[in-house]
Formats: C-alpha cells, structure tokens, sequence
C-alpha cells in the first residue's frame, strides 16, 4: 500500500477522466485529491490525482500498468510515490537569503526535497551549507572557463541524479545549450522591477524612484532570460517611509517565499507546463 501522485496533460478529447479513473479501480486505488483543468484556448486537458492503494505495488509497476492509457490519448505524465523526495541541486552566487530559505525549509521537512550539492561560483555560501551536513562545490566561473563549468555542472546533475535545479540567486547566464538541456527542470527566481530597472543595485535604482511595490517572480530557465514560464509571484507594498535597506530586505524577504512555493509546488508534482505558460494545481 502506498500513496501516489499522477499527473498528465494531453489533446482535450471525451473519455480521458473515465479511462484514468478506469485505471485507477483497476489497480486497486483510491482518489484522495483531484485537480482538473481544461485550457480552451489550447485545447488541452490538465489533471492532477494524488491517490493510495488497497495492494502492494511500486511507481514503476503503476507507470508501468498506466503506459496503454497514456498511448491511447496522447498523454505526456509523471507517476511517483506521494512521499518520495525531489533530488534537487542548488545554485547560488553571493546573495544568500534564498539558499538559507530553501535549506532551513528543507531540513524541517516543510519542502519535500533532498540537497545532495550546492554549487556556486563564489565560496560565500560554503560555511552556511556545510552547516546544514551538505556539501559544496566551487565551481568558478569567467568568460574563458564558463563553457568548462556548465560541463561540470552538467556532470554533478548527472552524478547526483538530481530532478530539479534551483538558481537561487545565481548570478550567471547559463547559455542556450544549457537552458536547452535543464529544460522544465530548473527553477529561477529574480525580483519584479524587470524590465525597468536591470542591472546592478536594482533595489537602489527602484528606491531612487520612489516604487510602491516590490515584487519577485519564480519561472523555469529558458535560453530567452528571464522569460521563462512563470511559477509562482508576489508583490509587497512598501511607501516613503522605507529607505534603502528597508527596500532591499523587503525584496529579499519576497524573494525568498516565492522561490519556496515554487519549489514547493514542483516538488509536488503540482506544476505543468503549457506552452510558455504553467497550470499550477495549488
């Protein structure tokens, strides 16, 4: 017995929730959580079902059994066990409020997610990481050596077999091969003020003026920057009374929950794509 989360997203047509559903009686299991969404502009169906099971059985025996389904309606879907930990690689550079976020959340059981590496382009991040008993990875990056560290990046993702890459305020461009390879498996988070305000100090630049909303947003990394599809975003509204600091930390504090929920919400499999867009089953 066990529980399990299904989700699929495939052509909209009649039948899909009676042959899913069909399946599921079929092995023995029982709907405890059901998300569905139909988008008419794409015409495709989305759904999410987490559910237990009345026999012994594992996710690949269930992928396994739910192949001829999937085949007959064209669905692209994942099946896992409900509880099974996201192997999930961190990225981060100097700023490191999103990484102490993420591994406090982490280690409180609050994500549903298991740290074997962080890598970065700085050592900054190297005492607070080896705190929490994980490891670190110095891999440094300039214009003569970056094509080598991605290669190194992309070795540690197969080494640990992580499922997911977290950018948590790496402060590097991964290149369009890259992107191509971590592609709807790698988790950015930046702040709101693009495209008004980019570059260095953005916080600084928005003070000077005078913004009454900090935001951040959390998207998957795609070769087009910072335009991937987007996960999760919130905004806090701040006033006069802030000054620079007050801005910055406020920025920081948002970053910080967006990126969680977003990983958060991947982890459990509550993330699909659609296009350059995502159904969040929340």
């Amino acid at each position: 017995m066990g529980d399990y989360v299904l989700i699929l997203s495939c052509p909209d047509r009649p039948g899909i929730v009676h042959a899913v559903t069909g399946y599921l009686v079929e092995h023995g299991g029982n709907i405890v959580e059901s998300q569905q969404f139909g988008d008419r502009l794409t015409d495709r169906f989305f759904m999410r079902i987490g559910f237990t099971t009345d026999r012994a059985t594992d996710a690949p025996t269930l992928r396994t059994a739910f192949e001829p389904v999937a085949r007959l309606f064209g669905m692209e879907y994942e099946l896992w066990a409900a509880a099974a930990p996201y192997r999930t690689l961190i990225m981060v550079s100097r700023h490191l409020h999103c990484l102490n976020d993420l591994l406090f959340r982490a280690s409180t059981g609050a994500l549903q997610v298991e740290i074997p590496v962080v890598v970065s382009n700085h050592r900054d991040a190297e005492p607070l990481v080896r705190s929490y008993g994980i490891d670190f990875l110095h891999v440094p990056v300039t214009p003569d050596t970056k094509a080598d560290a991605e290669k190194r990046l992309m070795e540690v993702v197969d080494e640990t077999g992580a499922d997911l890459v977290v950018l948590a305020r790496y402060m590097q461009v991964l290149s369009d091969d890259l992107c191509r390879q971590l592609s709807g498996r790698a988790i950015n988070i930046h702040h709101s003020f693009l495209p008004s305000f980019k570059g260095a100090r953005p916080y600084h630049q928005a003070f000077d003026r005078g913004v009454k909303l900090v935001g951040a947003t959390a998207h998957y990394v795609t070769a087009d920057l910072d335009e991937g599809p987007i996960i999760e975003q919130d905004v806090l509204r701040v006033d006069h009374s802030y000054d620079q600091e007050q801005l910055v930390a406020a920025g920081r504090d948002v970053e910080a929950q967006v990126l969680s929920r977003a990983v958060r919400w991947h982890s459990q499999s509550r993330v699909l794509l659609n296009g350059d867009r995502t159904v969040v089953f929340r």
